[in-house]
């Protein structure tokens, strides 16, 4: 069988408690899609099961954490639900999770970006001459920072977990390990990158939100926010955040001139977001990767 990111996960997951608030649930110590795959699970559903007293589920790449009021909700009966719910999950039959893809679009390599990276190059990068793309090619031993990109848009992404900013999501490429792109952070943080930047650190692509420092590697920015706390469009009407885990991403390169286009709809109040509904199946996923994938484009094609 052919894997995304095939991998045992521990029999069990390693649970710890964080004070008398908080409940920490260790799937795995290194990220996968199955780890992930029963996150998301987990938090899912505890949404459903709607105890009262839980505060906030923050499902994350191989793990979750569960913030609760204790005097309105037991810790062991916490405990016995999670347990209940990760036995659920890995005893399925069917593993799937209701989710849906979403459009991307990106201007790779971008002047605003590029402007940032010739501010942070000596001190601060691995590779001073040259960009961030450059290198990026160079160290997956591609021929082209153009290839570097195509892979990057080419396949799917799972967002694996959303935090560390406001909407900042984590995503992990659907792709075999074996294809899969890796790239170093840089030595040194910078103290600034675009809002909206598309960067790459490690295996994840991570979408700034907004203005702020970052260590990932810059490969191009998008015209679309992610993050409206004034819910001015209509995708964020139901919440401040677009993504959610679970949620599949697809990346478009565009030009200037369309990214100008989408800039102007955005301002306008009448940007809409391609997406459509879709199942995610793990075992499909894991044993025809790229079939599987073209089947999750297919939905957002006549979406």
């Amino acid at each position: 069988m052919t894997s995304t990111a095939s991998t045992t996960l521990p029999e069990r997951a390693r649970i710890s408690w964080g004070g008398d608030e908080f409940l920490l649930v260790e799937i795995a110590p290194d990220m996968s899609l199955e780890a992930n795959f029963v996150s998301n699970s987990i938090a899912a559903g505890l949404e459903d099961r709607a105890l009262d007293g839980i505060i906030d589920i923050c499902p994350a790449n191989a793990s979750l954490l569960i913030r609760f009021d204790p005097d309105a909700l037991d810790h062991a009966l916490l405990e016995e639900t999670v347990r209940s719910l990760e036995d659920e999950v890995r005893r399925a039959t069917v593993q799937e999770l209701a989710t849906r893809i979403i459009e991307v679009p990106v201007w790779y390599d971008d002047p605003y970006t590029s402007e940032v990276e010739a501010r942070f190059r000596e001190g601060y990068h691995q590779r001073p001459e040259g960009s961030d793309l450059d290198y990026a090619a160079e160290i997956n031993g591609l021929a082209s920072a153009d290839e570097f990109i195509r892979r990057h848009h080419e396949t799917p992404w799972i967002v694996s977990m959303v935090g560390f900013v406001a909407g900042l999501p984590f995503l992990f490429q659907l792709t075999p390990r074996e294809r899969q792109l890796e790239v170093p952070k840089y030595l040194s943080p910078r103290t600034d990158t675009p809002a909206l930047t598309i960067g790459y650190g490690g295996c994840f692509t991570a979408h700034y939100s907004v203005r702020g420092a970052g260590g990932y590697q810059m490969l191009g920015i998008t015209p679309t926010p992610i993050f409206d706390p004034e819910q001015k469009l209509a995708d964020f009407a139901d919440f401040m955040v677009l993504f959610r885990t679970g949620d599949i991403v697809k990346y478009r390169p565009v030009d200037e001139a369309e990214y100008r286009e989408i800039e102007a709809q955005v301002e306008a109040g009448t940007y809409r977001y391609k997406q459509a509904d879709v199942t995610f199946t793990l075992a499909d996923a894991l044993a025809d990767p790229d079939g599987y994938n073209r089947t999750l484009l297919e939905a957002l094609d006549v979406a």
